[in-house]
């Protein structure tokens, strides 16, 4: 069993706060639209956005999928970072569930630029796909946990508004975004046709992402998730989670940054590490030399209860979050020292 769990901050755990907030959440049933804590959620992030409204969803993948369902028709393209989470870890969901194509464009750091945009756009010619969604990903997971600015969130909004692209936005991890960059949610609510944010990440929420967006796209939305099975019933215990969430763990993920720093700073002393991914936020890749096998590496930590994950060759990862305290970090540290 591992004792410092740094794979994800997907790991988290409910603490004794919201666990008390989960069981005094009243309930109803969300399919009938009647839970009281689920439409308390869904106005409180439709609220902090500025959108019209918010869907509580299963997982960001959900979210994301939905989103995407209900923007595409068959025969339509996506235009994203290769690096995205739409693109590498949903199961292939946009072939299987919206029945569209792919292109990409973005620099190594997981960040897609206005120039790239307009190179993937096709022209409309019956031999093509349609390009119909340009998708960002803010934070970028497989990038280091890199941020957008303002300024080129927005240059890519006139992009997609003068090509008639519908702009949604994975995030995933936005909430470690705004804290790094001190950006306010209502930008975010202005520039995106759509937002998935998962509540399950660094926020600490056990489970749930909300999808926001306009009355007339979360009302298909919603038809959508209840295709795919994704009807809530007493949802309102998770949705008391991630409320407690909201209200209490945003601010704090500055802590989760601060400890990836340090320990990137611990790491690029190391003989053995090859490179660091200066980090941004609570994500941390470093490469490892040459005569050290990843694999190998991964596994010996986890002998001694330090749990990594690894993003491809030379990209293990480290993702701080709020189970990690001040002595885990040096104990990781002091088994590092002696490797």
């Amino acid at each position: 069993m591992l004792k410092i769990d740094l794979r994800s901050d997907t790991v988290t755990r409910p603490s004794k706060g919201m666990l008390k907030a989960m069981f005094n959440s009243p309930v109803g049933d969300d399919v009938w639209g009647d839970d009281p804590t689920v439409i308390k959620l869904e106005e409180l992030a439709a609220e902090r956005f500025g959108t019209e409204k918010a869907l509580f969803c299963v997982s960001g993948t959900q979210a994301n999928q939905i989103a995407l369902m209900s923007h595409l028709s068959p025969g339509d393209e996506v235009i994203c970072h290769p690096y995205a989470h739409i693109y590498n870890y949903e199961g292939g969901g946009i072939a299987a569930n919206a029945h569209a194509s792919v292109t990409f464009t973005g620099d190594a750091r997981g960040i897609m630029h206005p120039k790239g945009v307009l190179g993937c756009i096709k022209a409309d010619d019956v031999h093509y796909p349609k390009s119909r969604v340009l998708a960002l990903e803010n934070t970028s997971n497989k990038g280091g946990g890199t941020c957008y600015e303002l300024e080129e969130i927005e240059a890519l909004r006139a992009v997609a508004s003068k090509h008639r692209l519908t702009f949604h936005l994975d995030g995933a991890r936005l909430f470690n975004a705004l804290v790094a960059k001190n950006q306010n949610e209502s930008d975010y609510g202005t520039a995106f046709d759509s937002i998935s944010i998962c509540l399950s990440k660094g926020l600490g929420a056990p489970v749930g992402s909300v999808l926001l967006g306009s009355e007339e796209f979360i009302h298909h939305s919603r038809r959508v998730r209840k295709r795919i099975g994704g009807g809530w019933r007493q949802a309102g215990l998770l949705a008391g989670a991630a409320i407690y969430a909201l209200e209490n763990n945003v601010d704090r993920l500055a802590e989760d940054h601060t400890a990836a720093k340090e320990m990137a700073e611990f790491l690029g002393q190391q003989s053995w590490v090859k490179n660091v991914v200066a980090p941004e936020t609570n994500i941390l890749i470093f490469g490892l030399s040459e005569d050290m096998n990843q694999e190998k590496f991964i596994g010996t930590l986890a002998t001694k209860g330090i749990g990594i994950s690894q993003m491809g060759p030379e990209k293990c990862r480290m993702v701080f979050h709020l189970d990690v305290t001040a002595a885990d970090l040096l104990e990781v540290k002091s088994v590092l020292a002696v490797l």
